[in-house]
């Protein structure tokens, strides 16, 4: 069950409609010559007076934004990056109703006046159907046990497409383990190495006869989000005034 949110729900005399919600919970509002006023444990606040942005009561709150792409609803799309025209960067939470993805603020670059980034698969939610899923097959060899080293060689090369930090996967019967990123692969692509500190338990090792397959890290991976449409959400947690003006993608039409 989702989590209950609490907001302030405020009526417009002049649209005659509810047009604003605040997270801040007054214990009474009023707008009154310009200005918004408040009661809050007894106490009288006048908004938009001091230079701390979002801070009510003494509690900060970050500014959220919640958009939709939704052109050719019809089409099942891939959404590549996000573009923001605006003085700073945000946080991007968004998903799809095929997929998810996210990008921090810090994977963002300025170009030309607007933050530009591409949109990454959300950490620890690895969907083995995607792209980014290489198999491999079975080895012929393995030695070393975790935490340490894991060697694995092979009867024919591995595709070009498998590289370095790209995650090693098993599939024992139903069981898939992830082994860890890959370190190092032979010149004749025929054998890996694998750091193996957080494949558990210790001493752990790859069962004989097991499918090998890997994915591409998460954060270096940007291979999108694909839906028919995309719904983002992003944040910003500066105490300062920040303009956001417009929100583009770069999307085509998926060939799967």
């Amino acid at each position: 069950m989702a989590a209950e949110l609490n907001y302030t729900l405020t009526f417009s005399e002049s649209v005659k409609g509810w047009p604003s919600f605040y997270s801040y919970m007054p214990d009474f509002i009023l707008g009154m010559n310009q200005y918004l006023y408040t009661f809050s444990g007894g106490n009288l606040y006048r908004h938009n007076t001091n230079n701390i942005r979002n801070r009510y009561y003494g509690v900060d709150y970050p500014s959220t934004i919640t958009g939709v792409f939704n052109q050719e609803p019809t089409t099942v799309k891939v959404f590549k990056t996000i573009e923001l025209e605006s003085d700073d960067s945000w946080d991007c939470n968004l998903f799809t109703d095929l997929s998810t993805g996210m990008i921090d603020d810090t994977y963002f670059e300025q170009k030309e006046g607007a933050w530009f980034a591409f949109i990454r698969r959300v950490p620890n939610s690895t969907d083995f159907a995607l792209r980014s899923t290489q198999g491999i097959g079975s080895f012929v060899s393995t030695s070393g046990v975790s935490p340490g080293t894991i060697d694995l060689e092979f009867s024919v090369s591995i595709s070009n497409m498998i590289g370095y930090g790209d995650l090693l996967y098993f599939k024992d019967g139903a069981n898939i383990d992830e082994v860890g990123p890959i370190i190092s692969i032979s010149s004749d692509r025929r054998s890996v190495s694998v750091d193996a500190t957080d494949f558990t338990p210790p001493g752990s090792s790859i069962p004989a006869g097991s499918l090998i397959f890997t994915t591409k890290n998460s954060v270096a991976e940007s291979y999108g989000a694909t839906g028919y449409f995309m719904q983002f959400k992003l944040t910003n947690n500066s105490a300062s005034a920040v303009e956001l003006f417009t929100v583009d993608s770069d999307v085509f039409k998926s060939f799967p």
